[in-house]
Order: structure tokens, then C-alpha cells, then sequence
């Protein structure tokens, strides 16, 4: 289950808007490459929607069967807007329905059996 935290606003090249949801998991466990320390986290991941603002808004606390992965993308540079430095990620998290998460976990499972 994932819960609608916040939107997104962004303006396209037509000076229209459009609003993705963000959406964030639940609590997880991680331990810590550097210090080797447990720490609590939780993952989010944007959506894309149709909404408007209002709509936006008024979906926050929602909660939506699904969770959210960590999947492979092609590379991509971000630019963290406070310290200017740059950073490429192969990664990025997105949502998952639990009918796409249930056909993944089969085909896997039918692929270790080949």
C-alpha cells in the first residue's frame, strides 16, 4: 500500500500544467553502506496524472494498493539545486500496481524454472 503524500506541479512547452502525485511506502529497514547503522526510510516515487490542483490536493492521505521499486533506467544526470554538484543515476523508483507486481514475481518464477 502507498500513500499520496504531495503533488508536483510543472509547466509544459505549450504553457499548459500538469500535476503528478507523489506517492511514498512504507517503512523500511536499511542498513547503512558507511556506518553499517540501521536507519528507517521510505521510498517515493511521482505519478503522472490528469487532476487538477483542487483534485491534487484533496488526494493527499489517499492510500493506493501497490508499492513502490527500484528499477533500471538509462543513465541521467541531476542536479542537486543547493550545492550545484552533479550526480548520474541509473535508478529511479516507481509505482507499482499489485496486479503488475503479481505478473512480475510470475514470470520471474517461470523464468528460474527454464
Amino acid at each position: 500500500m502507498v500513500t499520496i503524500v504531495d503533488y508536483k506541479s510543472y509547466e509544459k512547452e505549450d504553457g499548459g500544467v500538469f500535476h503528478s502525485l507523489i506517492v511514498q511506502g512504507g517503512l523500511e529497514a536499511v542498513k547503512s553502506k558507511e556506518t553499517g547503522q540501521i536507519y528507517f526510510t521510505a521510498k517515493t516515487a511521482q505519478v503522472s496524472s490528469t487532476f487538477d490542483e483542487a483534485t491534487c490536493k484533496s488526494l493527499i492521505g489517499s492510500q493506493i494498493p501497490g508499492i513502490i521499486k527500484k528499477v533500471k533506467v538509462d543513465p541521467y544526470e541531476y542536479t542537486n539545486t543547493i550545492t550545484g554538484e552533479i550526480t548520474t543515476y541509473s535508478e529511479r523508483n516507481v509505482f507499482v500496481t499489485e496486479e503488475e507486481e503479481i505478473l512480475e514475481n510470475n514470470l520471474e518464477e517461470e523464468r528460474m524454472v527454464i
